[in-house]
């Protein structure tokens, strides 16, 4: 049995999350199982490297899977993209070792959260969050100083029950502003439930006024969610690219 990579883009706009669910077929995992199952004529299972929320999109989502079939790498695309439905794309396939697991494997993640300030981006609408607010992005880019390096972000996520580790690392928050959006990049070993839109709303509290960068020292020191600023909405968040090795 053969193990594949595979690289997806998807607009999470109509999808419960990647992950697959007791009370809906409307979940990416499930698209693809299905389609994959029909190739193979048996029930196949494929393993993401995140569980993107329910609305949330992907550029460079990586998946695996393990199957038997006599299709080679380029055809198992061609018919992936034949029967999926039109807002998912596979980019990329690759037969691997059998070890590799996309999110086990995983070192480094690139998410993106956009938000669209002062006037309408009509084609870009369902990427972004749309907002009247005049932002400040220096206190934005001075208090994401503050979120960069190994800390215990339990209180920038929606974690209610402490299972396992929840200390991360980020490697870098890069805020960039250009004809009306900003986008907010962040890389990082690894995110908690929620955690992105919970920086990127607690920064875009900062940029309004309405929370100082002090916030960033005492949420990461005593670990309360409700100090921490705005979980905000799904549509502005993007998965950009997962990186092994």
């Amino acid at each position: 049995m053969k193990n594949y990579k595979i690289t997806i883009s998807y607009d999470g706009t109509k999808y419960n999350g990647w992950q697959r669910q007791g009370n809906t077929k409307n979940t990416l995992q499930e698209k693809f199982e299905n389609v994959l199952s029909k190739m193979c004529g048996k029930q196949i299972e494929i393993f993401a490297s995140g569980r993107t929320d329910a609305g949330v999109h992907a550029l460079g989502q990586v998946a695996n899977f393990k199957c038997e079939t006599d299709k080679n790498p380029d055809e198992i695309m061609v018919y992936l993209n034949a029967y999926l439905p039109e807002d998912v794309a596979v980019l990329d396939i690759e037969e691997v070792q059998d070890m590799f697991h996309s999110r086990l494997c995983a070192k480094r993640k690139t998410y993106r959260y956009t938000i669209a300030c002062t006037k309408k981006h009509v084609f870009a609408r369902k990427f972004v969050y749309r907002t009247d607010e005049v932002l400040s992005v220096d206190a934005m880019r001075q208090a994401a100083n503050k979120l960069r390096g190994t800390h215990d972000f339990i209180g920038f996520s929606a974690v209610k029950k402490i299972k396992k580790s929840t200390v991360r690392t980020i490697y870098d928050i890069d805020i960039r502003q250009n004809d009306g959006l900003i986008e907010i990049d962040i890389i990082g070993s690894g995110f908690l439930h929620h955690m992105v839109r919970i920086i990127a709303g607690t920064l875009f509290d900062i940029g309004c006024g309405r929370m100082t960068a002090s916030v960033i020292d005492e949420v990461l020191e005593n670990g309360v969610r409700s100090e921490a600023g705005t979980m905000l909405p799904a549509c502005g968040l993007m998965l950009l690219e997962v990186e092994y090795k």
